[in-house]
């Protein structure tokens, strides 16, 4: 619990997403995005919307604490659908990284799914998102958000 304790605020987000995933594709999209965030439940729960201007959508995160099996789930909702993205990805934080997985697909294919927190400081922090064709032998990151926090924030 309080895992996420850093990031309540506003934040400037740089974000690189990959072209093309699982071709081997070097080619990233930068783009900005405006986070806010908030915890809620003491420290067991966390939520933010970012907003990606040149996008045209946004998106919601959801986490929540469970203290039995002390892990978080995180759930994600894009503007584009509305639609809750199902299933979370689970999973905790050892030595300030934080470390998430779920069982997906994307483009048809069945995939691990990977989130990562890390480099987390009072000002700044890096979420990036990962998948695996090959039951984690490899990963491919796919996107990447370097987050800043507004000094007003």
């Amino acid at each position: 619990m309080g895992d996420f304790d850093f990031l309540p605020g506003v934040w400037d987000v740089a974000n690189r997403r990959l072209l093309k995933r699982h071709v081997g594709s070097d080619e990233w999209d930068a783009f900005p995005g405006l986070m806010q965030a908030q915890s809620f439940f003491d420290g067991a729960g966390s939520f933010d919307e970012t907003v990606f201007p040149t996008k045209g959508f946004r998106g919601v995160s959801l986490r929540t604490y469970d203290p039995v099996r002390r892990e978080w789930s995180i759930y994600w909702v894009n503007s584009s659908n509305g639609l809750l993205a199902l299933p979370p990805v689970v999973g905790g934080f050892t030595d300030g990284v934080g470390t998430f997985y779920s069982d997906d697909t994307d483009e048809g294919r069945p995939i691990r799914c990977r989130y990562t927190w890390s480099r987390i400081t009072p000002t700044s922090c890096r979420w990036d998102q990962a998948f695996s064709l090959d039951g984690e032998q490899t990963w491919e990151t796919n996107w990447i958000m370097d987050l800043t926090r507004r000094k007003d924030g």
